[in-house]
């Protein structure tokens, strides 16, 4: 019992120093030398420079700027745009019509992506105006866009996957094939939610005058063909063999810079632009994780974990109850961090355990980046949310609201990956396969 009521009080250490304005690295680095210095003989210094060094040459570590740059890149093009004149079209027959373009538009982007903030403010920035003119409800607007926007963290290339995956010491490119059905889990429950409110709402949704033929829409659909090549080759080039996921960033960072030369909206500016704004949010994610690296190695030295382990496969819980437990502590945890955070934060305590229960630390990634993608619809730190509101012009109270209904969709997606794990599993285990 002792070993916990030290996990709790470094729990506590580390929220004060969160709470007292100190950067994320730094209070990771501090709460790791608190942990080395009175739980471990192992000097600080040599500790502090060997993790550091370690976790910095990981060459999956490569992909992550790349990623970063593509959603840059995409983010200064007219690919959104495209998106919309190219969906429309199809979505005007279905109950809830254009609104459907918030989540096949968000779901498309996030193929490409990799970031949840980039994914609602590229496809919000066209479709929030577009809808707004056309007498579409606020709510149902602003409320897809902040749950849509969180499949950039789930549907492949994800960064966050790829930082679970060096956290958890685990194929990448597998992480990202396991995303792949849940991702249209969510996209299916989102687009099925908006038919039932459409049916419990039919007068708030307007009437689309303009309803184009078979072939009209076929030929609008032309403008969905850049992105489509950009998905085949990234996802393309991992799923054959032909490229690591840090080769397939390359690829798509070389055919985003072509396209938005093509479209026409590549230019020096908007090179450098992309090019620094890749750097600053790198350089976040990069000081986090070495910060957490430098924790887990401090943790390791005394021992925390294992004896956390051993506890808790003491108590003889089900996995379930493992799971659900877990579930509520990253619902609470991701009211105060975003998702990243979340991940580099708990990797080293939280991998232990689920190891000693038995679970599959693939299908566990996929299970986390889902609970963590509620943080970014729950307030007070929700990164989408205050996206929204800097689109629509709404109070953060406002914005909340409306996406209540997709964190409990996204509560729903838990459980179903909880009780169907194959979902996570059967595309990875078809690759080892091959």
């Amino acid at each position: 019992m002792e070993h916990v009521l030290i996990y709790l009080l470094l729990v506590i250490v580390l929220f004060v120093l969160l709470s007292s304005g100190i950067w994320i690295p730094f209070s990771l680095i501090g709460l790791g030398w608190i942990v080395i210095y009175f739980f471990s003989d192992a000097p600080i210094g040599t500790v502090l420079a060997s993790s550091i060094w370690g976790s910095s040459y990981s060459w999956e570590l490569a992909a992550l700027p790349l990623f970063i740059w593509l959603g840059e890149i995409l983010f200064r093009s007219r690919l959104s745009e495209d998106m919309f004149t190219g969906l429309a079209p199809w979505m005007s027959y279905l109950p809830g019509k254009l609104v459907h373009i918030n989540i096949l538009g968000c779901a498309i982007f996030a193929a490409v992506s990799g970031s949840s903030s980039a994914t609602a403010a590229t496809i919000g920035k066209i479709t929030m105006p577009e809808l707004k003119k056309r007498g579409y409800p606020d709510t149902i607007v602003m409320g897809t866009l902040a749950g849509s926007g969180t499949l950039g963290l789930l549907i492949p290339p994800s960064i966050i996957l790829i930082v679970y995956g060096v956290a958890a010491e685990q194929s990448i490119a597998r992480l990202f094939i396991a995303g792949i059905l849940p991702g249209l889990v969510l996209v299916s429950l989102f687009m099925g939610y908006v038919v039932i409110w459409t049916f419990l709402n039919p007068q708030k949704i307007p009437k689309e005058k303009v309803h184009m033929n078979l072939w009209d829409s076929i030929y609008a659909a032309r403008r969905l063909i850049p992105v489509f090549l950009l998905i085949i080759g990234i996802m393309g080039s991992i799923y054959l063999g032909i490229a690591s996921p840090t080769d397939a960033a390359a690829v798509g960072v070389a055919l985003s810079l072509f396209l938005s030369w093509v479209m026409g909206t590549l230019s020096w500016r908007t090179f450098i632009e992309g090019v620094m704004g890749a750097i600053r949010t790198s350089c976040m994610i990069a000081f986090i994780l070495l910060g957490a690296s430098f924790l887990t190695a401090a943790m390791g030295f005394a021992g925390i974990p294992r004896d956390l382990a051993t506890w808790i496969g003491s108590l003889n819980l089900s996995p379930y109850v493992l799971i659900a437990a877990l579930t509520v502590f990253f619902i609470v945890l991701g009211c105060f961090l975003d998702g990243i955070s979340i991940v580099v934060l708990t990797a080293a305590v939280i991998l232990p355990m689920i190891e000693s229960s038995g679970l599959n630390l693939i299908w566990f990634g996929i299970y986390l980046v889902v609970v963590v993608e509620m943080s970014s619809i729950t307030p007070p730190v929700g990164f989408n949310l205050f996206i929204i509101q800097g689109l629509s012009g709404e109070d953060i109270f406002t914005v909340a609201k409306a996406s209540i209904p997709f964190f409990f969709l996204l509560v729903i997606a838990v459980a179903i990956i909880v009780a169907f794990p194959d979902l996570a599993t059967f595309l990875p285990e078809q690759m080892t396969q091959r």
